[in-house]
């Protein structure tokens, strides 16, 4: 099956949100709070197999990790809600609603501010990463689900868009990667210049740089190369990106190549400044399958940067270290979860923020 867009653009009597004055805040701005998907094994073939007890562990410490920071919602299937509950404790709410998956970044929607204090979401079309998981027609609706559990606006987009596939600074300017949104799996019938202009009209942003792709498409068959495992920005005209140094490597090419296109400015016209990250965990085991961790994968909390690691000791340190000095004024928290690389994914994937209004 297919998941299609609400009839029409959602736009308001032919309008955008970018022309009612709405954007999308950057990750680092003030939260009210953060949602979540517990995780679930009603598909066939589940991507957690034997490993589903160690996905609800994983998925409950980084929970419980981003609650010391902010509140977070979890979500979780109808009659599930009581297991969640059972490890989540106290320290974290959980409303019941259809879920498919729990890879809420991807599958949620994007919640956009005015500075009136309006909180909105644009609801971009979810299709399963291009048809690749059946059933999801759960996660198709769930911006729709949670538009009715806050109460707010929703603008249904009309273009296939995960959120692990953007970043933005929260002043205009977007990156992304031709590998996902221009995979023909995505939006076949939009040309590019067509997709920039769907995300300036539903994110507010002004410029979109496109990066070549995310990293190691031969490692993240799902999403075709989400930016999220490759860069983020990190401050206003400050890019993380995630790099490697040895011209053999698979990802040597286009790497560079994706540094190459961030020497460009902002939409502000900043130059940008792209700080080099080479650091990759050791191989963890899940089962038989070696687990490498993307630190830059993270989520941003109030006042914190919560970051996958595969608790490989001295790998995992100084990482952390690293990340340390690059945000200094964010405590940064390392949460080992390699199972959740296993499903196919990282801290970001599996969280979206709310922003405060």
């Amino acid at each position: 099956m297919s998941a299609v867009a609400d009839p029409g653009t959602g736009a308001r009597a032919g309008h955008t949100p970018s022309s009612l004055g709405f954007r999308m805040p950057a990750e680092w701005e003030a939260h009210e709070r953060c949602i979540m998907g517990w995780p679930t094994q009603i598909r066939i073939g589940s991507v957690w197999n034997e490993h589903y007890l160690l996905a609800m562990a994983s998925y409950a410490a980084v929970a419980h990790s981003i609650a010391h920071f902010e509140p977070v919602l979890m979500i979780a299937r109808p009659g599930e809600g009581a297991v969640a509950r059972s490890y989540l404790g106290r320290d974290v709410e959980v409303v019941e609603l259809p879920l498919d998956d729990s890879w809420l970044r991807d599958s949620g929607p994007i919640f956009i501010t005015r500075p009136d204090g309006t909180l909105a979401m644009s609801d971009f079309t979810f299709n399963s990463w291009g048809d690749k998981y059946l059933p999801y027609d759960n996660d198709a609706a769930i911006g729709l689900k949670l538009a009715e559990h806050f109460g707010v606006e929703r603008f249904a987009a009309p273009m296939v868009l995960e959120g692990g596939g953007i970043t933005v600074d929260g002043q205009g300017t977007l990156i992304t990667t031709e590998s996902c949104l221009l995979h023909p799996s995505r939006n076949p019938g939009l040309t590019k210049d067509e997709m920039t202009q769907v995300l300036k009209d539903y994110l507010g942003v002004e410029k979109v740089i496109w990066l070549i792709s995310g990293l190691g498409l031969d490692e993240d068959p799902d999403t075709d190369g989400h930016v999220d495992g490759v860069g983020a920005f990190v401050a206003p005209g400050r890019v993380l990106l995630h790099m490697v140094r040895n011209p053999l490597h698979a990802d040597f090419d286009n790497l560079n190549e994706n540094r190459r296109r961030l020497e460009t400015t902002d939409a502000r016209g900043r130059e940008l400044e792209v700080v080099e990250f080479d650091r990759r965990g050791a191989p963890v085991l899940i089962g038989d399958t070696p687990i490498v961790e993307t630190y830059i994968n993270s989520y941003f909390a109030n006042g914190a940067l919560v970051v996958p690691t595969g608790g490989t000791g001295a790998d995992d340190l100084a990482a952390l270290d690293a990340l340390r000095g690059i945000v200094p004024d964010h405590e940064v928290v390392g949460v080992p979860c390699p199972v959740i690389g296993y499903g196919g994914g990282g801290i970001h994937c599996i969280t979206q923020q709310v922003p405060r209004v």
